[in-house]
């Protein structure tokens, strides 16, 4: 039995010359920090956990994310057109996990403290180092939307991030 994979490729099967349990295999082998992007519209506030994050330019001061289409920030960042990107500490992995989450999905901020950046976007107090962003560029990429933000206000500390590698959170040795 082949079960669908996001892309509407059998799971097994291919899609453009690349099987999706491949494809998603691969990706796994990348480790990559984890940060929660938060957004901004009107009232409204929302937030997701994601991989997908990376810098574009120095000068002007430029990030990107990767919005998957189906999640309900996306529309948030579409409608607002600002973004924070709060990078996780490595004590982190419960609040990664709440924003990862698809049960309680409107209930990620209850009892959170965030205060607002320059933009307005949502900032998590704690996170390992804070990008405030405005969207710049969107571009359409399969099932998900990647957004360009110029970097508006930045806030760091100094500990250890949260890491993603091989389907789980991992720490850094040195």
């Amino acid at each position: 039995m082949r079960s669908e994979g996001r892309s509407g490729a059998p799971e097994g099967g291919a899609r453009e010359g690349v099987l999706v349990a491949d494809l998603k295999r691969v990706l796994s082998r990348r480790a990559s920090g984890v940060a929660i992007v938060t957004a901004r519209a009107g009232d409204r506030i929302h937030g997701m956990t994601v991989s997908a994050f990376t810098e574009v330019s120095l000068d002007p001061p430029l990030v990107l994310v990767c919005a998957d289409k189906s999640s309900n920030t996306h529309p948030l960042i579409a409608e607002g057109r600002v973004f924070a990107v709060n990078l996780l500490a490595r004590d982190q992995e419960a609040l990664s996990n709440r924003f990862a989450s698809k049960v309680d999905e409107d209930r990620r901020f209850e009892g959170l403290a965030f205060d607002r950046g320059e933009t307005g976007a949502p900032l998590l107090a704690g996170a390992l180092a804070v990008l405030d962003c405005r969207v710049v560029a969107a571009h359409d990429a399969g099932d998900h939307v990647i957004y360009v933000g110029r970097v508006e206000g930045i806030r760091s500390s100094d500990r250890e991030p949260l890491v993603y590698y091989g389907g789980a959170y991992q720490s850094l040795t040195r």
